[in-house]
């Protein structure tokens, strides 16, 4: 089983964006699960959301994980929560930042060893799609890390997701998740 934690604030569309993964891993025939633990509903809290993909039935519905990947996608919440809670020996952490993924290990040293990748999702969403909603560049870069879906069929995929925004808005997201896929080091 694969297991995924986002971290977020609320409003920055980590439940979307894991709504929207887990409808893209169903449609390849995978049982998957996504869901969100708030501690306040109010926009700008900080957040979870978790992602679960197997070959079969889930049976496992607690929030509880020990993450093969964690994507945090405010910056802020690598220094004000413990990202590493429960973490593997080999998860793997996708980190929204302006900061180099050296930088960012110095200024968090607990980050230190770990297999850490970084990426501005944040100014890429800004950039795109015009707001700061960094939920699809954060998908991006989680293929390119994970290797799970070549881009090409991720991006087809996420087209279905998100067919009920207008074409401009699906074009900009199209446009995010590729620069970073393309981006994240």
């Amino acid at each position: 089983m694969l297991e995924i934690r986002w971290h977020s604030r609320a409003g920055q569309g980590a439940v979307t964006g894991a709504k929207g993964l887990a409808d893209v891993v169903a449609s390849t025939g995978k049982d998957v699960q996504a869901f969100a633990f708030y501690g306040s509903a109010k926009r700008g809290a900080a957040m979870m959301a978790f992602n679960r993909f197997d070959d079969k039935v889930i049976l496992n519905h607690e929030k509880f994980m020990q993450p093969d990947y964690i994507l945090v996608i405010d910056p802020a919440l690598v220094y004000s929560i413990d990202i590493t809670e429960n973490e593997k020996e080999n998860t793997v952490y996708i980190i929204t930042t302006h900061l180099t993924t050296e930088e960012l290990i110095v200024s968090q040293p607990k980050l230190a060893g770990k297999k850490v990748f970084t990426v501005d999702c944040i100014k890429i969403s800004q950039e795109t799609i015009g707001k700061a909603i960094p939920n699809t560049p954060m998908l991006g870069a989680f293929m390119k890390v994970s290797k799970m879906y070549e881009i090409d069929f991720f991006q087809k995929s996420m087209l279905k997701v998100l067919n009920k925004l207008p074409q401009k808005i699906i074009d900009a997201n199209m446009i995010a998740i590729e620069r970073a896929y393309n981006e994240v080091k």
